[in-house]
């Protein structure tokens, strides 16, 4: 069974929500970051910098949000993929993970990025129900997770893009989302 160590409102939810849809049993062991326990030797041997999310996978452990989103990916996403398209995975993990969580998050830059950000997403999402078309994927829990967080945390005026609302608001109605996210 998959271990997967978090903190309150850290992005193990984004992997928790993303071990949900693939329906894996996993054990999410919540960490008390004001206590220290992410700091703590056993910890620390399974993450050397005492970051969550980090997963235990038998033996193996693995440590940042993106990268287990791809590693659950390719081991239990079903489907065998070629290298473009794992390579369109990357591109929207990678790019949910950093440009747009920095474009968001980053309130020294956001009122410049947001636009930028939001303006090609919104036509995307316009034109289908998900980032790569019309089924979901890893994709949209890497993008999607970010998204959910405006109206969780920022409380952002989103009505200039109504598909990226509309897309929010499918999103979070996923029972799975509905756990991972809580």
């Amino acid at each position: 069974m998959i271990k997967l160590y978090g903190g309150a409102r850290s992005r193990a939810s984004i992997v928790r929500w993303y071990l949900e849809e693939l329906a894996i049993p996993y054990e999410f062991i919540l960490l008390d970051m004001s206590t220290g326990e992410h700091l703590q030797p056993d910890f620390l041997k399974l993450n050397p910098f005492g970051k969550v999310p980090t997963i235990v996978d038998g033996d193996f452990a693995l440590f940042e949000s993106g990268a287990i989103l791809l590693y659950l990916n390719q081991k239990y996403g079903g489907k065998e993929l070629s290298n473009e398209q794992q390579a369109i995975f990357y591109q929207w993990i990678l790019f949910g993970n950093s440009t747009l969580a920095t474009g968001i998050f980053v309130e020294a830059s956001r009122e410049k990025e947001l636009p930028r950000l939001m303006a090609p997403l919104n036509e995307i999402l316009s034109k289908h129900p998900y980032i790569l078309g019309d089924e979901f994927t890893v994709a949209d829990i890497a993008v999607g997770s970010i998204l959910i967080y405006i109206p969780l945390m920022l409380k952002l005026d989103l009505s200039a893009y109504p598909a990226i609302v509309n897309y929010i608001r499918s999103l979070s109605s996923r029972p799975a989302c509905k756990v991972g996210m809580s």
